[in-house]
């Protein structure tokens, strides 16, 4: 209440000012022009007065680490939906661990769809997350970025948003381009193309980015007309031939190309985004910085980011909001090594699962997203996500990780001249009944960028460097267990749409966390239909 408060009286305090300075001004512009300028200044001052609570209110909880979490599962606890729940009546932490058991995620898997459903993070704490990590992130951009809240400064070119929580007006005035609320994704990309002054471009993940930068190079003629078309004055024209001209000299660099005060792009991380945001930084955004106010899982926020000017990906675990708890991890295994410990407990170097407790039905869920702790803020641990354990590979129990198979393909493509990779997903042979008359192997799908055809020995390179990633599955291989990968490089769109028809899925969180290995037949045929090479 104390915002819209404060608000509401500074609003007050102007209003006599703004009638005497109305009447001076000359002429319609330059009211409208000083207009915005006061607006996006009231803004500012808001978001300022704001963030500083939320930033005093997180030093406070982050100091006492156990205490906000005690408060926190209390909350969880009182909120439960049971009238019967047992716990009701206590907030002793190991109580709570011995009597409510851990779920898997791979447990509350929805067969028929092969969407993970898991238990969606409550309105109350994904808000108050949420809104930290919006207010926050806000703040620390603009002190790493001064210009990129300045008035169309920003511009978002995908319907979702980067930003965890929406915020009201008075901030819909700082600075970005186009209608809140705007749906379609082409009106998105014309008002950001319209304006080659630009600090920031924001897109909900760095997958849907990736789609827009593609579709731009694809549709490009079509857009520059549409540039042109737009305005009879000179303006739209000449930004049409601009836009030709830039992607005429190829997708590295493009966007400074078209926007040269461009600093950095805003995006939400969330699992399966690494391969995008690596493209995008090689090609079409290179050169710039990327930021991610948030890490997302379940449907919310569960990391902030609060360091801009840091390498992309460290989030502190806040441990005021759902109930947080940190599974330790065997060293090589990632098997389950001891029983749960909170926030303040974190050891440097050690590697986690983290565990989400849904106060609606009291789940203590192993989200499958492992992290490794690289620092502290106060009394929280500051981490950067590895891999997550549901994405794993075994056709003879060999247990291939998510981050092994992202490093070894990674080192594959780099030996395929020219090619850059865009986005893959695994299927295990069985799935496809692809291994009939040998053995059981891995089915790989690669988009690419610079490369039109996979040559066989292109497609062997995959296997050796799998061999060289594991030696559990090298010996399989030594032994003829395991068949070698087979390759398949699928066409612009394939991933695209795979990720609608995750995201149609009527329980499907935002952003929707893109699987690296399907476990579903109808899944896997979106990309095996547009396989090219």
């Amino acid at each position: 209440m104390l915002l819209p408060l404060l608000l509401c009286l500074l609003l007050c305090l102007l209003l006599l000012p703004l009638a005497v300075l109305w009447r001076r001004w000359p002429s319609q512009d330059a009211r409208l022009s000083w207009l915005v300028h006061l607006q996006h200044r009231v803004a500012w001052g808001a978001l300022c007065w704001a963030a500083a609570w939320q930033r005093k209110s997180l030093v406070q909880s982050t100091l006492h680490a156990g205490q906000s979490q005690q408060r926190a599962l209390r909350r969880c606890l009182q909120g439960a939906q049971s009238p019967h729940c047992p716990l009701r009546g206590s907030t002793d932490i190991g109580v709570f661990q011995n009597h409510l058991p851990l779920t898997k995620a791979s447990q509350l898997q929805e067969e028929e769809s092969g969407v993970q459903l898991l238990p969606p993070i409550s309105n109350q704490y994904r808000g108050e997350v949420s809104l930290q990590a919006t207010l926050l992130g806000l703040a620390a951009l603009k002190k790493t970025c001064p210009e990129v809240l300045a008035p169309g400064g920003t511009a978002r070119v995908t319907p979702s948003s980067p930003w965890p929580h929406p915020l009201p007006w008075p901030w819909h005035a700082l600075g970005q381009l186009g209608p809140a609320g705007a749906k379609d994704p082409r009106a998105l990309l014309l008002e950001a193309l319209r304006s080659p002054g630009l600090r920031a471009l924001e897109a909900g993940t760095a997958v849907e980015l990736l789609d827009v930068f593609l579709g731009l190079e694809a549709d490009g003629e079509e857009l520059a007309e549409a540039l042109a078309a737009g305005n009879p004055g000179a303006s739209l024209p000449r930004r049409a031939a601009e836009l030709r001209e830039a992607l005429e000299q190829g997708p590295r660099g493009l966007a400074l190309r078209l926007w040269p005060k461009l600093q950095v792009v805003v995006t939400l991380d969330a699992g399966g985004q690494a391969e995008a945001v690596a493209a995008l930084g090689a090609l079409w955004c290179q050169g710039l910085a990327f930021f991610s106010p948030a890490y997302a899982a379940s449907g919310g926020a569960v990391g902030l980011s609060l360091w801009p000017e840091q390498p992309h990906g460290l989030y502190l675990l806040p441990p005021g909001g759902p109930f947080i708890e940190l599974l330790p991890l065997k060293e090589g295994t990632r098997e389950e090594a001891a029983p749960t410990v909170l926030l303040a407990e974190a050891q440097k170097g050690k590697e986690y699962e983290l565990v989400l407790t849904n106060h609606t039905s009291l789940t203590r869920c192993r989200l499958g997203d492992v992290v490794q702790v690289v620092g502290a803020y106060n009394q929280c641990p500051v981490v950067r996500f590895i891999c997550r354990l549901g994405q794993t590979l075994s056709v003879r129990g060999e247990d291939t990780g998510e981050d092994v198979f992202s490093e070894a393909l990674g080192r594959a493509v780099g030996q395929w001249p020219g090619a850059r990779l865009l986005d893959h997903g695994c299927v295990e042979s069985s799935i496809l009944d692809s291994s009939e008359g040998s053995a059981p192997h891995y089915e790989v799908f690669v988009a690419l960028k610079g490369l039109r055809n996979l040559s066989e020995e292109n497609r062997d390179k995959l296997d050796h460097c799998l061999q060289e990633a594991s030696a559990r599955y090298k010996s399989l291989r030594f032994r003829g267990s395991v068949g070698p990968a087979r390759v398949h490089l699928v066409g612009w769109g394939a991933f695209r749409e795979l990720r609608a028809a995750l995201a149609a899925c009527p329980s499907a969180p935002f952003p929707p966390e893109m699987p690296r290995v399907l476990k579903h037949r109808h899944l896997a045929q979106y990309l095996q239909r547009r396989v090219v090479s």
